[in-house]
């Protein structure tokens, strides 16, 4: 199976006509090897217009959702940036192309080990996985540039807003309605942070980030 065609196909029907034109984010999704970042079984449907699941409550999105997220957030060669559930790791592969540092923030030991194989198979040593709690983030490693969260939630902590840095940009999607989300930017300048919403989108949710129903009599 021809995956570098596939890639290439993938940018040029998926990303390029949905308006992921920037070349260094071109090149980044052209680089990273996505089918090594999914099951074997799945490997055949890597490049798909589809999200595939990694893992219990982790997926990769559908390359255009991330894609488009990322353009929102326009990574900077000096950013350290932060990916929060970051699954199999190929959002951070993808942002670790374009940033000086890139912690790809998981909740288990087995996950944290098959990211920190995958990063070093595609030689990316820019690139460190971390086990932790998702909703601190890494406050003892931030304040971040840019963070970045692998999965609609319905709820934003505000652990995550306080780690930005000045001009840093948090990227997530925040459900909207049973299938809508809106992907979202949030930036922080000096002691305020501002939002603004980007476009509509569903990718598979991040548990744990659920609003808890409220007592009814």
């Amino acid at each position: 199976m021809d995956f570098q065609k596939q890639r290439r196909t993938m940018v040029d029907t998926q990303l390029r006509v949905n308006d992921v034109t920037a070349p260094e984010l071109v090149s980044a999704f052209l680089s990273v090897p996505r089918e090594l970042f999914v099951p074997r079984s799945l490997q055949a449907l890597a490049y798909s217009e589809a999200e595939l699941e990694t893992e219990s409550g982790r997926a990769l999105w559908t390359p255009r959702d991330l894609g488009k997220l990322l353009v929102a957030l326009s990574a900077r060669p000096d950013d350290v940036a932060l990916v929060i559930g970051a699954g199999s790791g190929y959002s951070a592969a993808i942002i670790g192309q374009n940033a000086e540092a890139v912690i790809a923030l998981e909740d288990n030991e087995d996950a944290v080990n098959a990211m920190a194989d995958r990063f070093a198979r595609i030689g990316l040593d820019q690139a460190v996985a971390v086990e932790g709690r998702l909703a601190e983030g890494l406050p003892e490693q931030g304040p971040f540039n840019l963070i970045f969260v692998s999965g609609m939630v319905e709820t934003v902590p505000q652990a995550w807003l306080d780690q930005l840095a000045d001009g840093g940009r948090m990227g997530v999607v925040v459900r909207a309605g049973r299938d809508l989300g809106r992907a979202r930017v949030y930036v922080r300048s000096g002691e305020t942070v501002s939002c603004r919403d980007v476009f509509e989108c569903c990718p598979p949710p991040l548990p744990g980030f659920e609003i808890r129903p409220g007592f009814v009599f």
